[in-house]
């Protein structure tokens, strides 16, 4: 029941999240602070910034949520978890805010995570931060899984949610390994 009471309330914060986010090329005064100011929050952190403006930081695992989300709202740091923990399902899952032109990204994973090296050390990309087309399909795949639907199903309900929304990344299809 409690987790229950959680996800309802992770649901309607997200909907306000995505009422006063935006995707696109542009970066809010927040998420152009300097890598060096994200770095200093967590020595064990290495942070830079990727071509198209995207912060890219550095933590020891998928259990070390990147500094960059230490002045977000909860609800938003609790999809970056969400991203971690379901990574797996969101390789799969196509994105459709623009992303696979302007950053680069093959599936709705690059959002949030752009990289697990293989030491474990988790690259997380700030992308999310500011695109609420990407926290509602993070957010929506990972519930519709919950819900029971397969990686095939979740893929249909997404990919039938945003097709006139834009131009998906180029996401392989699921092959069930």
């Amino acid at each position: 029941m409690q987790v229950r009471k959680k996800i309802s309330g992770i649901s309607a914060a997200l909907v306000l999240i995505l009422l006063i986010s935006a995707c696109g090329g542009s970066n809010t005064s927040q998420s152009n602070a300097p890598a060096e100011t994200a770095g200093q929050h967590a020595e064990h952190h290495e942070s830079h910034t990727a071509a198209n403006g995207d912060l890219r930081e550095a933590t020891a695992s998928s259990d070390e949520l990147p500094s960059f989300l230490d002045s977000k709202p909860e609800e938003l740091v609790n999809v970056y978890r969400l991203a971690a923990e379901h990574s797996d399902l969101l390789d799969w899952i196509p994105c459709y805010c623009g992303c696979g032109t302007i950053a680069g990204h093959t599936s709705s994973r690059n959002c949030f995570i752009y990289e697990v090296q293989e030491d474990g050390t988790m690259v997380w990309d700030d992308h999310g931060t500011r695109c609420g087309t990407c926290l509602d399909i993070a957010f929506t795949a990972v519930m519709k899984q919950k819900e029971g639907l397969s990686v095939p199903e979740i893929r249909q309900f997404i990919e039938a949610r945003y097709a006139e929304s834009g131009e998906p990344t180029p996401t392989p299809q699921y092959t069930g390994v």
